[in-house]
């Protein structure tokens, strides 16, 4: 007959053989600095901004451009090559940026162009009033 398993026990604690008389284990561990694996600042990747260009301000495709490559930053940064994230942050920051500039010329070049439109329909019809007044009055209507 086979006797049931016996219960094993460890203790997850540290244990400081020092304190018990007992010599230090055979094997030494050394401390890791954590900074050398992770960086104290990952790089950016502006997906947000991107996502908002692409969405409002999409001149001449930019918004769209600087998304493809915050969603590269993105990825680059989850694989861990921290210097190709950087890399291509920096690309769609500048993208996000001409965008965004591109955007505000557009606009204000269609407020202007929308306001002098209107003032020279206005002197249009200003002038056409004048012409068709003289005709009516000429002809007796």
């Amino acid at each position: 007959m086979q006797s049931a398993p016996q219960p094993v026990s460890f203790s997850m604690q540290p244990d400081d053989a020092k304190d018990r008389g007992m010599s230090a284990p055979p094997y030494t561990t050394y401390p890791v600095a954590a900074t050398a694996a992770f960086p104290a600042r990952q790089p950016r990747d502006y997906v947000t901004w991107s996502l908002f260009n692409f969405a409002f301000l999409n001149a001449c495709c930019l918004g769209f451009m600087a998304l493809v490559f915050s969603f590269k930053a993105r990825d680059r940064k989850v694989v861990g090559d921290v210097e190709g994230a950087a890399s291509y942050g920096h690309t769609a920051k500048s993208l996000n940026i001409a965008a965004l500039l591109l955007s505000i010329l557009f606009v204000v070049l269609f407020i202007v162009l929308l306001a002098t439109g209107v003032i020279a329909m206005q002197q249009l019809t200003y002038q056409m009033e004048n012409e068709h007044r003289d005709y009516f009055q000429r002809n007796g209507k």
